[in-house]
């Protein structure tokens, strides 16, 4: 039974991506600029600046050595607090016409924040060292984390595209309907991404900060 809807699931995911391949492409490319814009943002950062980004690194790693053992409870209810409130916004922004600049800007801004963290990483411990720490800190959880972002970003530019299109009521009801179940199952993989966050990602990042 469960083999089963784990089977529809992706089904349903895999013919999201097929019936809206431009609109992927499209978030995708917003995505890649902000991580862009985070990189430049970093490499022409002034001295005053660097300072800061060097002394919440140092602060951060010196954290993470000095805590025993980590509280995987407080830290999972937090992050699924994130990701939920995440799934919340691009949802209602999704079902409106004047906030799909939002949804656009949060993809935007995610990549830009995902780009200025392994810039300011490779830019204050180095080539070698800076990669295996964002490797660390940040593949997991992202290799599920960017895909359900962008897909929510999608769901809801393609209902901002049917309510532009067609006036009939009864159909924006159905591609409302559709994108708020699509939704919630991207907000159950957020809640599996929390997971992988925490109790993977951060033990790895704990066994290894000593080397860094």
């Amino acid at each position: 039974m469960k083999k089963n809807k784990r089977i529809k699931i992706l089904e349903i995911i895999k013919e999201h991506v097929r019936n809206n391949k431009k609109e992927y492409m499209l978030v995708a490319l917003l995505f890649v600029i902000g991580i862009f814009l985070g990189v430049l943002f970093v490499n022409y950062a002034q001295e005053a600046q660097k300072l800061e980004m060097t002394t919440y690194m140092n602060h951060f790693i010196d954290k993470m050595k000095q805590i025993e053992s980590l509280n995987h409870m407080e830290l999972l209810k937090n992050s699924i607090g994130q990701n939920i409130l995440l799934a919340i916004v691009l949802w209602f922004f999704g079902t409106t016409v004047i906030g799909i600049p939002v949804v656009f800007g949060m993809v935007l801004y995610r990549g830009f924040c995902l780009g200025y963290t392994i810039a300011v990483c490779i830019s204050l411990m180095g080539l070698p060292q800076g990669i295996w720490f964002v490797l660390i800190l940040l593949l997991l959880q992202n290799i599920l984390f960017i895909p359900v972002m962008l897909a929510l970003a999608v769901s809801g530019f393609k209902l901002y595209k049917s309510i532009i299109k067609d006036r009939n009521k009864e159909n924006v009801k159905i591609e409302v309907v559709r994108h708020t179940i699509f939704s919630f199952i991207m907000l159950l993989l957020l809640i599996v991404s929390s997971v992988i966050e925490i109790f993977f990602s951060m033990n790895i990042l704990k066994s290894l900060i000593k080397y860094f």
